[in-house]
């Protein structure tokens, strides 16, 4: 049972459209900073006083340097400095 060019083409654009769908659901999910659960050079921004932004945390689990989580996970995020904050941590 051979399928012809069009059924193919047809098959495969869906394909790529229900991929697509799914990327850009993944793409919308809810992210919320999370701060204090980062490593050195890893938070996504803000890491205090003298440094810039994303990488510049100097220290693991910088409690005023945050990542990015996905929305509700934060504070159940746990590390040796305790769990993670939605605000920043002494």
């Amino acid at each position: 049972m051979s399928k012809t060019p069009a059924a193919i083409a047809a098959a495969l654009a869906l394909s790529i459209a229900l991929g697509s769908g799914a990327n850009a659901q993944a793409a919308k999910k809810p992210m919320e900073k999370c701060y204090g659960v980062s490593l050195a050079g890893k938070n996504d921004c803000k890491a205090g006083a003298g440094t810039s932004c994303a990488g510049t945390s100097r220290v693991a689990y910088q409690g005023d340097a945050w990542k990015l989580v996905p929305a509700g996970t934060c504070t159940s995020i746990k590390t040796p400095r305790g769990n993670g904050s939605l605000t920043p941590k002494a």
